[in-house]
């Protein structure tokens, strides 16, 4: 599961100073559950995500995941953890196949696994009709699919997204919808950042709103439109959110 208790992350700005990106966040999820972190742009989302997979340290609080501290034991985090950015970052020259193959071996599948995995994950999301062509020449709804397999290939029992379907089209965002459920459905603990108001409605169970850095408010989507008195998730998000 993931725990995390009073998050904190300042930056240093040459013009601000100390900037505070993240202002105490806590919340917790259990495997088997969706938690969305619903936000603008610049809210806090991907930098609270970065600190739960290690690629950023918290400059105050602590959090755990899949069992182990992120600060005191983050190897074991990252061997148990799939993060997917906004950034697909592949190389270009390598095929998708030979992608998704290069992260297997880094964490250390042997062959035989890695084969099944890789044919899997290619066949659940489509991927076949283009595993042998360069990263290069993909589109980006391709990219995307090639980045989520290269991020599940190792079977990890937690799973973040930071805002997945950016810039993919209609049918592309439903295959990455489509996934995310699923890694519920398996018992996964799904992390899952967006600003998009219906992707949280059809896919998180429980909904952490995030403004300024700060978790505003949280609970599922029946009791924070119980709590505001507004059944609108664009309407609720804005009350919570303006001053």
């Amino acid at each position: 599961m993931i725990e995390a208790r009073h998050l904190v992350k300042r930056f240093r700005d040459k013009k601000r100073g100390s900037v505070c990106a993240v202002n105490g966040v806590s919340f917790s999820c259990r495997p088997g559950e969706i938690y969305g972190l619903l936000g603008a742009n610049g809210a806090g989302k991907t930098t609270t995500l970065r600190m739960l997979a290690t690629i950023l340290a918290p400059s105050e609080g602590s959090a755990i995941v899949a069992g182990y501290d992120v600060a005191k034991d983050p190897q074991m985090v990252r061997s148990r953890v799939g993060f997917l950015s906004t950034a697909t970052a592949l190389y270009g020259r390598l095929s998708a196949q030979e992608m998704v193959e290069y992260f297997g071996r880094l964490h250390g599948l042997d062959e035989s696994t890695l084969r099944r995995r890789i044919d899997e994950i290619f066949t659940r999301l489509e991927m076949n009709d283009f595993r042998d062509r360069r990263c290069d020449r993909l589109s980006t709804g391709m990219k995307q699919k090639v980045s989520i397999a290269r991020t599940l290939v190792h079977d990890p029992s937690v799973m973040i997204f930071d805002e997945p379907t950016v810039g993919l089209d209609v049918m592309a965002a439903r295959t990455i919808a489509g996934f995310i459920r699923e890694c519920r459905d398996h018992g996964k603990t799904v992390v899952f950042s967006t600003h998009v108001m219906s992707e949280v409605e059809k896919l998180c169970d429980h909904i952490g709103i995030i403004h300024d850095g700060k978790l505003l408010a949280e609970g599922t989507l029946p009791e924070l439109r119980a709590r505001f008195g507004i059944h609108d998730l664009e309407d609720l998000f804005v009350k919570v959110v303006e001053p």
